[in-house]
């Protein structure tokens, strides 16, 4: 096949594509390298494969309709996985416009640049996020999320309608898929276990938002591409699913975790909760289970163990 990936230079585009050039397929790549982390790292996220003979990358802005248009036209792409986005919950709060732009025009163009396609499949990256502050846990595709508590987590829940709407009137088969927070090697560095790892390694202090009790549902990257590969698989119709572990860690057992497996003490700055933060996360996988064949394998530790020889690798 040949398939697109925005955001390929990004944690989970690289991953993904590293794994799909592995089972022979063609890559094409889409990245802006958005200076929202340094670029470099994005650079070295690609370089292992950058060379490969099925793997063609362009760097460009999805808001960029001309840029899109070009590429699908010289290109018979088989499917597209949308992973290209703002992200970060905070950020958003205070950079709303530009989270809208990228996350909803960047994905109107995706959309508008393969209606004309005889191949209209798409994979297209939502997020945990869009289920707000619920009280029963776990989330189900099924709850209601009409009240998200962050521009970043509106413009998710945005794209999932986008993406119905395209469904519905021209026939695309698009999975939706609400990744909880995605962790392992080349994590980006403004999320928690990369940077908390980093300031226990620096003996800097790390901000200890609340009292350690709020939970994620951390999912190792492993497991978030075989969702992707399994997604991919089952094309059909407009379906949304939830990638997960299924199981919590709290904010503190995740942080002597890490203390243990670099064998260093956090130095902890204790302040509030920040708005827009989530006090809890967990998947209800068992859709996904039952119709994609999805089975998450990674326990936290042994994901923790992989991620840390990672980092030290790359200090």
């Amino acid at each position: 096949m040949i398939i697109l990936i925005t955001g390929v230079a990004g944690f989970i585009g690289s991953h993904l594509a590293e794994k799909l050039l592995l089972a022979d397929e063609l890559i094409i790549g889409i990245d802006n390298l958005d200076n929202f982390y340094d670029p470099e790292i994005k650079r070295k996220n690609i370089s292992s494969f950058a060379q490969n003979k099925n793997f063609i990358f362009y760097e460009g802005d999805v808001r960029n309709a001309e840029f899109l248009k070009k590429i699908f036209s010289s290109h018979r792409i088989d499917v597209t996985v949308h992973l290209a986005a703002k992200a970060g919950v905070r950020p958003s709060i205070f950079s709303p416009k530009e989270y809208y732009d990228v996350n909803m025009n960047g994905t109107i163009n995706i959309l508008e640049s393969i209606k004309d396609l005889d191949v209209k499949k798409i994979v297209f990256a939502s997020s945990s996020s869009v289920y707000g502050n619920k009280e029963n846990i776990p989330f189900s595709e099924n709850d209601n999320v009409d009240y998200p508590i962050s521009p970043y987590a509106a413009s998710k829940k945005a794209g999932e309608l986008l993406c119905h709407s395209y469904y519905h009137l021209y026939g695309f088969d698009i999975t939706c898929l609400r990744f909880f927070t995605v962790y392992g090697p080349r994590q980006r560095p403004d999320l928690a276990i990369n940077k908390f790892a980093s300031a226990i390694l620096n003996d800097e202090l790390i901000t200890f938002y609340g009292n350690g009790n709020t939970t994620r549902d951390y999912t190792y990257i492993d497991d978030i591409v075989n969702g992707i590969l399994k997604a991919i698989d089952h094309l059909n119709g407009y379906r949304i699913y939830n990638l997960g572990e299924s199981k919590v860690v709290s904010l503190k057992q995740m942080v002597e975790t890490l203390e243990k497996e670099l064998n260093k003490k956090a130095n902890l700055q204790l302040l509030p909760m920040q708005p827009g933060d989530v006090f809890k996360t967990c998947a209800d996988i068992s859709k996904a289970r039952k119709e994609l064949g999805y089975s998450p394998r990674w326990a936290f530790e042994d994901g923790i163990k992989e991620f840390v020889k990672w980092k030290l690798y790359n200090i």
